[in-house]
Parts: structure tokens; sequence; C-alpha cells
């Protein structure tokens, strides 16, 4: 069986160096708040070259302190609403409702997946105080057009980067393109922990002294609350091991690009969409692989049946989540569409070439 994600795979080929981390962090008798943390924060700030970055327990509340942040600096309050796209991962919604604000759904592009910039300024409405961005599979998604949004409107852009540590627009890493960024380190993710991990990253000093209040319970002093806050740290163990796979993630992601250009020029068959490769390669880290068929489940058992394992990334949109009932009548045509053919394929830097040329061969023999 060609596994999806052979995660014991990609982290048993940096053992030496993180066992030695893991012994040692054992060894200092400090687990929280302590030396790692802030050696993975600098390291990650300026492979990011943002100016904060403040690890935190996930990547859900990464984007939830983000707007926390917001709300006790006194941008946004309760009902305000935030601009998110139709098409993700239910988290980024999660992040919205939580702080009592509002989602706006807005529908995706068909040829990346992400958020259709073009149709943005129809859902502002004098109580959009943000626009969040998803890098959906690892696709940086910006724009000048979007900037220019956000200037004439007064709104913050809100980075989901969950998928795409990495990835660039115009030489400008994910993470620092907007005004905060989200960061899951969670185990699957293209630098992730032995565990769930997560950051925020800004170069906003205001909101970064806010948010590491935020998430140690409110305080900036022990036993010294001044924030309603949340217990949300990334701890020295996962901040240990996710500084010795940050050196070797610019390398990992180039093994991604390889794998995704050899589907993109070999997989030949009239019933597969591939997905679209940005002009800019550094714009995608193929955190996913995802095509596209109208025979998705027939697909997806035909490779079981051939040892090829692959997941659905994602089947059912927020807005149809039993959870978000209220949204329930609405209907986005192309977000239910990209939900009902989409399938994601293995990709991942430990990944064979033998095992990408039988997938690549299955998929042609399919009919």
């Amino acid at each position: 069986m060609i596994k999806f994600l052979d995660l014991k795979k990609m982290n048993l080929a940096h053992r030496e160096a993180i066992e030695a981390r893991l012994l040692k962090t054992f060894r200092s008798g400090w687990y929280l708040l302590g030396q790692e943390v802030k050696q993975f924060e600098q390291n990650l700030s300026q492979y990011i070259a943002t100016k904060h970055i403040i690890g935190v327990a996930n990547g859900l509340d990464a984007l939830r302190l983000i707007f926390k942040g917001y709300t006790a600096l006194g941008f946004m309050q309760p009902g305000d609403e935030v601009i998110v796209p139709a098409n993700t991962y239910i988290a980024s919604v999660l992040a919205v409702t939580d702080n009592n604000l509002t989602p706006v759904f807005v529908e995706p592009e068909t040829a990346t997946f992400n958020i259709d910039i073009a149709k943005i300024e129809d859902a502002i409405t004098k109580k959009t105080k943000a626009i969040m961005v998803v890098h959906l599979y690892g696709q940086a998604v910006f724009s000048e057009q979007l900037k220019a949004l956000t200037e004439k409107y007064n709104l913050k852009i809100i980075e989901d980067n969950a998928q795409a540590i990495g990835a660039e627009w115009n030489g400008i890493k994910t993470g620092n393109l907007g005004d905060a960024s989200g960061f899951s380190f969670y185990p699957g993710k293209n630098l992730g922990a032995l565990g769930d991990g997560g950051a925020v990253s800004t170069n906003d000093d205001d909101l970064a002294e806010v948010v590491r209040a935020l998430a140690n319970y409110g305080s900036e002093e022990k036993y010294v609350n001044k924030y309603k806050g949340l217990n949300s740290r990334l701890d020295e163990i996962q901040a240990a091991v996710l500084d010795e796979k940050l050196k070797h993630l610019d390398a990992e992601n180039s093994r991604r690009r390889e794998i995704a250009n050899y589907y993109s020029q070999n997989i030949k068959n009239a019933v597969i969409k591939l997905p679209q490769a940005p002009q800019d390669e550094k714009a995608h880290v193929w955190h996913l692989f995802v095509i596209r068929t109208p025979q998705r489940d027939r697909l997806q058992q035909y490779l079981t049946d051939n040892g090829i394992q692959t997941l659905i990334h994602y089947p059912i949109p927020p807005y149809k989540q039993q959870a978000y009932a209220i949204y329930n009548h609405l209907s986005f045509p192309i977000t239910e569409v990209i939900h009902n053919e989409v399938l994601s394929l293995p990709i991942s830097p430990v990944l064979t070439d033998e095992e990408v040329k039988t997938i690549v061969d299955v998929l042609n023999s399919y009919q």
C-alpha cells in the first residue's frame, strides 16, 4: 500500500537530530515558555521575515487569537463581518464565529480552489472588518487588487496559512502578506510537530503584545490578568522538533514541487482534471495535490483496490455542516462542485520516484 502520508518515515528522516533535541529538552527541566520556544519563534520570524511570531497550541487557536486580539484592541466588535472563502476547512470559519463575528462567504476560483478576489468587493458591507484569505492546499492567494480593497475600506487581511508555509507571492512569504497570520503545525503539515502546535505572525507590535498575553490566560505578568484569555501555548518539546525540521522545509517543499510537476506532466486521463500550477513555482508548496473528477468515489475505490491511499479534502463545505445550520440554506455552486469532485493524491518529501510512477500508471489505466 502506498500511504497517503507516511509520517513515521518523514520524521525518521531527521531521527538523530530530533532525538538529540528531544533529549536536550527533556533534561533541561523546562517544558513551557522556555528557550526552545524562543529560539523557534526567532528562527521562524527570520524565515518568514515578519517582526513577531507567537507560538500557540494549534492552528485554530492561532486564528482565534488574532480575532480576539483585534477585538481587545477595539478594531472589531461582536456582530462585525469577516469575509471568508466558501471553499475551506471549517477551522477558518470557527475562528470567526468563536469571537461572535459573522462570516460572509465568497466563492473560489475553479483553477486555484482559492477565494476569488474579483468577487470580494461585492460582499463588503459597512460591517466588514476583515478579509480572511486561506492559502488552500499550499497555494498562495494574494494580489494588488486585494491590497487596494483593504485600503479603500479600511480592512484587515488575515491569512490562514495552515497549509502553505514556505510559499511566496512576489518574493514575500505567506504569513507576511497580510496584517496577521495563523499557522498550524499539525503533524501532517509541511512543517509538522509530533502533536499539536501553531503560531501567529504579525508586524503589528500592539497586536503581538495582546495575542501573547491572550494566549497565556490574558496575562502579561504572572497572576495579573489584563484580558479574558485562553490557555494556548506551544510547548518546549514541540518547539524543539519544529525548530529542527524548519531547517529542511525548503528542501522538502522542493521535493513536493518535483512530484507535483511529474503528476502534472504525466497524468493523462480525460476523466481527471489536474490542478493548475501557478506561473511562479514558489507560489505553491503542494501541501496537497488535489485532482477533480465527477467519478470521485469510484476513482477512490479503484485506487484503494490498487494499493494507493487517497483522502478527500473536503467532502462538506463549512456552511453545509450541521454545526452551521443557520447557513445551510446558502448555496455556492462552484464550492459545491469542488467538494463533490476533489480527491487528494499522495504527495510528500519521502514518496519515492517508483511510487510516484506507480500512482501515475494506475491513474492512466483508469477507465
